[in-house]
């Protein structure tokens, strides 16, 4: 079986024109880029990074380089999940993403949910480092399974990292580091029920308006779980757990809206092309 090396890189800058443009840009398979998309009424370049291959299987190893300069704006999301196939023995994958932002800039990073299946076993290391001044909000979103082929939960081994710093202070470091009995063990615990969905969303700039807090506190309730933290300084963490995908979908898309009141450029289309 074909085992990739992927990786990608992308560096987006200002334009005379105000417009935001990739100055640089590298990839190699699994990973591919669709034509890039300028969203005028949000003022942010859209990207779509799509997997050509099944999905994500054993020994693949992927990194991820992605960079904002100062006056530019990037919104990266895939078209479809990343399902991690089963893997024999003591076959693993891994994927290492990071995601710089200078002072000025912001980057938007909200890819399709992770879909481990039966015996996968996946680390996901992310490293985030934001200049003062600078905008990020990234989503990690995680289905339990293929639910459908009773599926759910089943996966050998799932870590996944995430630090963020700003302007080179640490403010967040949490890994998760289980396995799928383990994680479903505490979401029955929690009452969300076996084909229970997470999002793990960061962000952080100075907001541009308030009030967005009462509003995404409000949406909790009915299949749906939502908490927000403040981070030690300039942002904060949102967590959102859901009965199902489309319990999922619909409480990332509803806090993305209330979000653009406070950061206008999260009021572009995710699948706007």
């Amino acid at each position: 079986m074909a085992e990739f090396s992927g990786h990608l890189s992308l560096q987006a800058a200002a334009a005379a024109d105000g417009r935001t443009v990739l100055a640089a840009q590298s990839f190699r398979a699994p990973f591919h880029l669709s034509k890039p998309y300028w969203d005028a009424d949000a003022g942010i370049l859209i990207v779509q990074v799509v997997n050509p291959t099944a999905g994500i299987l054993a020994g693949d190893r992927l990194e991820s380089s992605i960079a904002v300069a100062s006056g530019a704006a990037l919104l990266v999301t895939t078209p479809s999940a990343s399902r991690i196939f089963k893997m024999d023995g003591d076959g693993a994958a891994e994927s290492r993403q990071q995601f710089t932002v200078a002072a000025g800039g912001w980057l938007e990073v909200a890819p399709e949910p992770l879909v481990p299946h039966r015996g996968s076993r996946f680390r996901q290391a992310t490293v985030v480092d934001v200049a003062p001044g600078g905008g990020l909000f990234f989503v990690d979103q995680l289905q339990p399974g293929r639910v459908g082929h009773e599926e759910a939960w089943q996966w050998a081994r799932l870590r996944l990292e995430l630090t963020v710093r700003l302007g080179g202070e640490l403010i967040l470091r949490e890994r998760l580091d289980q396995t799928g009995d383990e994680l479903r063990a505490l979401a029955e615990l929690a009452g969300s029920g076996r084909a229970a969905c997470f999002a793990n969303a960061v962000l952080i700039g100075p907001e541009a308006g308030g009030g967005w807090r009462d509003g995404v506190n409000a949406l909790h309730g009915d299949g749906l779980w939502v908490g927000v933290s403040t981070l030690r300084q300039g942002g904060w963490s949102l967590r959102l757990v859901a009965a199902d995908s489309v319990k999922l979908r619909q409480g990332l898309r509803h806090t993305r809206r209330i979000l653009a009141g406070s950061f206008p450029r999260l009021a572009a289309d995710l699948r706007k092309l």
